[in-house]
């Protein structure tokens, strides 16, 4: 186990596309470019900072605005007794401190092209009580009333992404091991750290245009891995809604790694995932994977 010092997972989730940039009251869903085609994402970035507010691991964080807008590290705060900086960090006040993030993701990208749904929306009730209070007539003082009609890209689709941690780094902060009073987080900060990562994962939700969205996984593959690397990033593919259930894949998964699967005829091929895949259910693999972690860090 203990030289097993990694925890790769890919996850297959119905999620939301974030935004980019807009033009006026048109806005759009972050792309991409992929084999000639145009397909929705949610940024790496967007997922990750979704995962460490919903796990907690943001709850302890401390800005520093210096010209910049940065997270506050120093000897007295710093990743082995601060969660929020588990996500890595630059300061530059004072000694410039750099640390690596122990948390990596890829972008979560869809499975199929983009297809423009586009939503038309005005905010007419808030224009209508702005006229009212104005005395004046909302069709002949649009604007003045405040009536905006505006439109965005919508998307929400099957999507892919990857998360590693690197079980080595976690609670320690190079940048102050030499100094005065430093002392490593302890096994049991470690492994509460990951599973609280773990927690986000399996029951991740995302507000979006003041909407929740439901992200949970609903097919996963990984564990606890030698390799520091997104394992089974190359060999999770989906198309027409069915998992391709490919030679690699199986043999990547008989290497010690775990298959969680929601029920529920969210992949066309459902049947045929629990006959080739003997997946467990989506709460029995992560009991078993935060299972691993406490072993790893002996607790």
């Amino acid at each position: 186990m203990k030289n097993r010092n990694a925890l790769t997972l890919t996850v297959l989730s119905n999620m939301t596309s974030n935004y980019s940039e807009g033009l006026g009251n048109i806005a759009s869903v972050q792309k991409v470019f992929r084999n000639r085609n145009v397909y929705s994402m949610r940024s790496r970035e967007s997922l990750k900072n979704a995962i460490m507010v919903l796990s907690g691991m943001y709850d302890d964080l401390k800005t520093h605005v210096d010209g910049a807008t940065q997270k506050l590290a120093n000897k007295e705060l710093n990743a082995s007794n601060c969660r929020a900086l588990e996500g890595g960090y630059m300061s530059t006040k004072g000694t410039t401190y750099i640390r690596k993030s122990s948390i990596y993701l890829t972008d979560a990208v869809s499975c199929e092209s983009f297809v423009n749904e586009n939503r038309f929306h005005n905010n007419l009730y808030l224009a209508t009580n702005s006229a009212k209070e104005k005395n004046i007539n909302i069709q002949e003082k649009a604007k003045e009333a405040g009536l905006m009609p505006y439109q965005y890209e919508y998307d929400k689709s099957l999507k892919v992404y990857s998360i590693t941690i690197d079980l080595e780094m976690i609670g320690k902060d190079e940048n102050f091991e030499n100094e005065e009073g430093y002392k490593e987080a302890e096994n049991t900060e470690k492994a509460a750290r990951v599973k609280a990562i773990l927690d986000a994962v399996e029951t991740l939700s995302l507000t979006v245009k003041g909407n929740l969205d439901n992200a949970e996984p609903i097919f996963i593959v990984g564990g606890l891995s030698d390799r520091k690397t997104h394992y089974f990033e190359n060999v999770v593919k989906v198309e027409e809604e069915r998992l391709i259930i490919s030679n690699d894949l199986k043999d990547k998964i008989n290497k010690g790694y775990r298959v969680g699967l929601l029920e529920g005829r969210n992949l066309r091929n459902e049947e045929e995932i629990k006959k080739e895949l003997e997946p467990i259910s989506m709460t029995k693999f992560f009991d078993e994977l935060k299972s691993d972690v406490d072993t790893y860090y002996g607790v």
